[in-house]
C-alpha cells in the first residue's frame, strides 16, 4: 500500500517527485591522517569566512553601489525612471548572482567538514544571512540613531 505521509512522497499524493529523496549519509564520516583533516579545517573555515563576507554585502555594499550606478545613469541620461530601472535590475541580478554562489560554497563548505571529520549534515547559510542581516540592520540603526541622529525636536543640529 503506498504512503500518503507528505515527507514520504515529497508533498504529493502521487509518488515522489524526481530528485526529493531523502539524503543518506553513512554512519561516521571516513577520515584521513591528522594533517590531511587539519588542512580540511582549515579550508572549511576559509569557505565559512567567504560565505559570511558575501552575505553581508547582501545587505549594505551592493545595494548601495547599484544605487550610485542609478544615479549616474540619471545624471547621464536625464531620466530618472531609466536610473531607477538599471538601479533595480542590477541589483537584483547581483543579489540573485550572489545568492547561488553563496549556495554553492555552503554546500562545498559541508562537504570540506565531512571530510574534516566532522558530522556535519546541515549548512549554516541560514544562519549566516540571519546573522548577516542582524549585522548590517544593527549598524544601520546605530549609524541612523546615534551618528547622523534624526534631529532635536526643539534644538535644530544646523543652526548657529
Amino acid at each position: 500500500m503506498a504512503s500518503n505521509d507528505p515527507s514520504d512522497t515529497g508533498g504529493l499524493f502521487v509518488g515522489r517527485r524526481p530528485g526529493t529523496a531523502p539524503l543518506k549519509y553513512r554512519d561516521t564520516p571516513t577520515t584521513g591522517d591528522r594533517k590531511r583533516r587539519k588542512m580540511d579545517g582549515v579550508i572549511a573555515n576559509g569557505i565559512l569566512v567567504l560565505e559570511t563576507i558575501l552575505c553581508i554585502t547582501l545587505w549594505g555594499p551592493q545595494p548601495a553601489g547599484w544605487l550610485w550606478v542609478g544615479s549616474q545613469v540619471d545624471y547621464l541620461t536625464g531620466s530618472v525612471m531609466t536610473g531607477i530601472l538599471v538601479a533595480f535590475a542590477g541589483m537584483l541580478l547581483t543579489l540573485f548572482f550572489t545568492l547561488a554562489i553563496v549556495k554553492r560554497l555552503d554546500h562545498a563548505w559541508r562537504l570540506v567538514r565531512r571530510a574534516a571529520g566532522y558530522e556535519q549534515k546541515d549548512g549554516v547559510l541560514e544562519r549566516i544571512f540571519v546573522i548577516g542581516l542582524g549585522i548590517s540592520a544593527t549598524a544601520f540603526l546605530f549609524w541612523l540613531f546615534i551618528l547622523h541622529g534624526p534631529g532635536s525636536s526643539v534644538f535644530s543640529g544646523q543652526s548657529a
